[in-house]
């Protein structure tokens, strides 16, 4: 079921006062919440981890494939920070935003 239609239900049975209509807000609520202690997670680790790459490179003016970056930053990365997990920050949230993507067969990125 989609969250947008949980939040419709959650809307439409606020006001009912029965047993049942509350348990069903108590489930469609705990439904809605349930990634979000671990997205809060990410978002931390993300962040910490940002501050590494930007700083790594900064050393270099030559554009990095991932592998190299995380090779150059694995040390340094916070805990629970995987090569996927950096491909996706770079690739997706990061580039842009201080990281700029140089296409190619193998594709590059450098501080922007």
């Amino acid at each position: 079921m989609k969250k947008a239609t949980m939040n419709t239900i959650l809307s439409l049975i606020a006001n009912i006062d029965t047993p049942e209509a509350e348990t069903a807000r108590a489930e469609l609520t705990a439904e809605l919440n349930k990634g979000a202690e671990e997205k809060a997670r990410n978002a931390e680790l993300y962040e910490s981890a940002k501050e590494v790459v930007m700083a790594e490179l900064s050393t270099t003016d030559e554009a990095v494939t991932i592998s190299e970056l995380y090779d150059a930053v694995a040390d340094k990365l916070p805990e629970g920070m995987t090569k996927g997990k950096l491909q996706y920050a770079v690739t997706r949230l990061w580039v842009g935003d201080g990281i700029a993507k140089v296409e190619g067969k193998v594709n590059t990125y450098r501080k922007a």
